[in-house]
């Protein structure tokens, strides 16, 4: 029976499979680590305070890109190139989603403007982080060789989930409201739709890899193209509410080092 288990299964269980997977998590992990330390050091001074936390976000996300990296050395596999057509966080960015590398590469100071953008940025795309790395706790959370990362990269998705709602509302309360809500739209429609096509290319790419028949690729991706469908309908949504979080100043202390997980 196809099911999300069996298919992360035989993607765990094939070392190929298993390279490109943790080779695109890291890339993606590590380019978030990079911006997020250029958002910090870039910070307005009207929003100083929020530094440490965003310090705190790029430091989680360079420690994830370390952990895919090390799960690949454990079984004696190295990092493979990132199809382009995978790589989520610049098919993002080239969608206009976000601050653009070029203008984080400048030394000339974010505007509070920018910061709206890079928060509604990450609320948007850390909502799927954290459904996802939940679907990968529900089914691996005791697995043996990756029990112990996914727990730790889940509950810092949901850390980092939190804090955006945190920052926003506190944006939204000094009269930003309205454009926080028209960015987290534009972001959240984008996003869906680069989450279709980079999950359609990653499909692919483990099709060859693991050999799948035509049939078996076929219902994937009409499985893919139905979940799109219902994001953009109405699945959308749940990415631009913004609630209090049950967890309060989420990212007020320094970041966990992976070794206390090993």
């Amino acid at each position: 029976m196809l099911s999300a288990k069996s298919l992360f299964q035989e993607i765990l269980d094939d070392d190929e499979s298993f390279r490109l997977f943790c080779s695109i998590a890291a890339s993606g992990e590590s380019q978030g680590g990079w911006e997020n330390g250029r958002i910090a050091a870039l910070v307005p001074e009207s929003q100083r305070e929020l530094a440490p936390r965003i310090v705190r976000h790029g430091a989680d996300e360079d420690k994830h890109g370390r952990i895919f990296n090390a799960l690949l050395k454990k079984r004696g596999l190295r990092p493979v190139e990132v199809p382009g057509e995978t790589d989520y966080t610049m098919l993002l960015e080239s969608n206009g989603i976000g601050l653009a590398h070029g203008r984080l590469k400048r030394e000339e100071p974010l505007s509070e403007r920018d910061i709206i953008t890079y928060l509604a940025h990450s609320r948007v795309t850390e909502q799927r982080a954290s459904e996802q790395m939940r679907l990968l706790c529900r089914y691996f959370a005791d697995h043996p060789d990756i029990g112990r990362a996914v727990r730790m990269i889940s509950n810092d998705e949901d850390n980092h989930l939190a804090y955006c709602h945190e920052e926003l509302l506190r944006f939204a309360r000094a009269g930003h409201g309205r454009t926080i809500q028209r960015t987290l739209r534009e972001c959240a429609l984008a996003e869906i739709r680069v989450y279709r096509d980079v999950s359609l290319a990653v499909m692919a790419h483990m099709g060859e890899v693991l050999r799948w028949p035509r049939a078996k690729a076929a219902v994937l991706a009409a499985g893919i193209h139905a979940m799109y469908a219902y994001e953009r309908l109405v699945g959308w949504r749940r990415m631009v509410s913004l609630a209090p979080p049950e967890r309060r100043d989420a990212l007020g202390g320094p970041a966990v080092a992976e070794a206390e997980y090993a």
